[in-house]
């Protein structure tokens, strides 16, 4: 669980300051789910959005479990180690895109389009939403929206080799992508806007891309194993004396 905490908080990351690119694909979305309820019900707008975004989250998870299924056989052959090489990777260029600095990950999103034709025309008839169970159901359904982010999110997560890492990484990436959904459902300007600050996001894209790095076999993570077995040891030399 510990070599998994930096890369959970990568997810998070990318999932939170990825936002803006959320907002271009689920924006119209948060309206429509709110635009129907009077201001005064804001307790009722709330919980839709949480429903929604509920569905939307799992709708992630399940899809991380289900590839990560391949990435788990995959980790078991021969090309295991490049796996770890397409994770690192695949980190560096999502840093890239949440610091604005290339945005090539979104040319992927033409992969969902095939399953999206037949996932559409049953979202749409969910709408308008008027109950929670609706909102989950269309939040479930809308997790499949083609999505570059996401979609490469999902790529890193199933290359991890683990079927329940790749769906706590979704998870992971979905939970970060909640604040600024769920602010802009309810109007919080100054949450979106402090997500949308160009100092913040190439603050977490360069996090992101250390991360990456970090992933990389190398040289470099020679050296950190070395490092940390002889602070293990002298961390046991000092105890037994």
């Amino acid at each position: 669980m510990p070599e998994l905490a930096p890369l959970l908080a990568s997810a998070l990351i990318i999932g939170l300051l990825g936002g803006g690119h959320c907002l271009g694909m689920c924006g119209g979305l948060m309206g429509a789910l709110t635009m129907a309820i009077p201001p005064e019900q804001r307790a009722r707008r709330l919980r839709l959005l949480l429903a929604y975004n509920l569905g939307r989250i799992l709708s992630y998870a399940c899809a991380g479990l289900l590839l990560g299924l391949a990435g788990w056989a995959v980790a078991r052959t021969p090309f295991a180690s490049a796996l770890r090489v397409v994770a690192g990777l695949l980190l560096v260029v999502m840093g890239l895109y949440l610091a604005g600095w290339w945005s090539g990950l979104t040319r992927i999103e033409g992969l969902g389009q095939g399953l999206w034709k037949h996932i559409q025309p049953i979202a749409s008839r969910l709408l308008p939403v008027a109950s929670v169970p609706r909102a989950l159901l269309l939040g479930a359904l809308w997790g499949w929206l083609p999505c570059g982010l996401v979609y490469s999110t999902l790529l890193w997560a199933t290359s991890q080799g683990s079927a329940i890492d790749s769906a706590l990484l979704m998870l992971a990436f979905g939970l970060g992508t909640l604040p600024v959904l769920l602010a802009t459902g309810l109007a919080a300007e100054r949450i979106t806007a402090l997500l949308r600050k160009r100092s913040v996001r190439v603050a977490g894209g360069v996090l992101v891309i250390l991360f990456g790095l970090w992933t990389l076999p190398g040289p470099h993570q020679a050296w950190i194993m070395g490092h940390e077995m002889h602070s293990s040891a002298a961390q046991l030399h000092n105890g037994a004396v």
